[in-house]
């Protein structure tokens, strides 16, 4: 067992306790991890605040990491100790009828006990004041050590930094194999992306990279603009600032709508706009922010019976074991951004004020 510092959720609504906790070693089939770096995400704090219908507490959260290999269970093979790694909140077996189908990268296989907080014999690693701490999305990143399934680690190159590579387990593989993969952007085609965060931006750089000719940033927060640009947006606009539905804007300054637009927010209200905002006869709009529990979207059906498209996205698509390295590769050679993700690097102890910087827009 190891005794180790993690980031605590004890409760719904309250911030993240510092404490000891104890790591027990891994059971077959499972990787125990020191994690070097984490970063902090938007679905942290939506589970954090109590919204989560699949939340369970006490929970270690955190599911944007990257770290080394401590030990290896009985029976995993794929990873030894000291191997650098990425853990991944959608795993990829390779034999539920999901790996084996190439159109999703939405792995079955532990599914129901990620769920539930739980390893996939039905058990947590993680005690605390002898207490058992529940698992979050099969990873809990904010723990110096952290054990996850085998099928859940993805072996990736031992010189690239982890400070940097983390935000590959989520946001920045999200958004861009959601314009790559999701989307399949289209050379000189027009884009509009719904909110300019980490996911936003991503989104943006995909667009970029897959040829887009404009990419129209929607996000109030004016100050999130010019790194926009940076990503290759082409303008930016606020809402707040026409009389008119954002989606009527749009409509009108693309001559019909956009190929192809993006909600990276999870606000229905949004992702109807974004809908909307596509052309006739060929938009598409994929669905990529998490909506809080119990709500619904909704549009007129005239929309889609006249030829517009709407999709959603997890993880960008990426079969996880798979692409992570690649995408990991892409980066060090300077395929995609990664570096520029990355606005404020904290000592673990300080991680409730990384969750307000994310709250501020900062």
């Amino acid at each position: 067992v190891i005794k180790c510092k993690a980031a605590v959720a004890w409760e719904a609504g309250k911030p993240l306790s510092l404490e000891e906790v104890e790591v027990a070693p891994p059971k077959a089939h499972e990787v125990r991890i020191k994690i070097v770096a984490t970063a902090v995400c938007h679905t942290d704090a939506y589970t954090l605040s109590g919204a989560d219908p699949e939340g369970c507490f006490p929970v270690i959260l955190g599911h944007e990491g990257a770290g080394i290999v401590e030990s290896v269970g009985e029976g995993v093979t794929k990873v030894k100790p000291g191997d650098t790694v990425i853990p991944l909140y959608i795993p990829q077996c390779g034999e539920c009828k999901f790996c084996k189908n190439p159109k999703t990268n939405l792995c079955q296989k532990i599914r129901i006990t990620q769920g539930k907080g739980l390893m996939p014999d039905g058990t947590s690693r993680f005690t605390c004041k002898g207490k058992q701490i529940y698992h979050f999305m099969g990873t809990s990143t904010f723990s110096e050590y952290t054990v996850v399934a085998d099928i859940s680690v993805a072996k990736i190159d031992a010189a690239a930094p982890l400070d940097k590579v983390c935000l590959l387990g989520c946001g920045i593989s999200t958004g861009y194999g959601a314009a790559v993969n999701t989307a399949k952007v289209e050379p000189g085609s027009t884009c509009a992306v719904f909110g300019l965060g980490g996911v936003g931006l991503a989104v943006i750089m995909g667009c970029k990279i897959a040829g887009a000719s404009r990419i129209i940033g929607i996000d109030i927060n004016k100050e999130k603009y010019a790194k926009a640009k940076e990503f290759g947006a082409t303008e930016c606009i606020s809402p707040q600032d026409f009389k008119k539905p954002i989606q009527e804007v749009l409509v009108e300054m693309t001559d019909g709508g956009v190929d192809y637009s993006f909600e990276c927010i999870g606000n229905v209200g949004v992702m109807r706009a974004a809908l909307e905002a596509c052309h006739k006869g060929w938009g598409v709009s994929v669905i990529v922010g998490v909506a809080a529990a119990g709500q619904e979207i909704s549009t007129r059906p005239f929309q889609l019976v006249t030829g517009r498209t709407w999709k959603g996205t997890a993880f960008g698509g990426w079969k996880s074991v798979d692409n992570v390295p690649k995408l990991v590769t892409d980066y060090m050679s300077k395929k995609i951004k990664v570096d520029e993700f990355v606005t404020h690097t904290l000592p673990f102890d300080k991680i409730n004020e990384a969750f307000e910087l994310m709250h501020t827009g900062k």
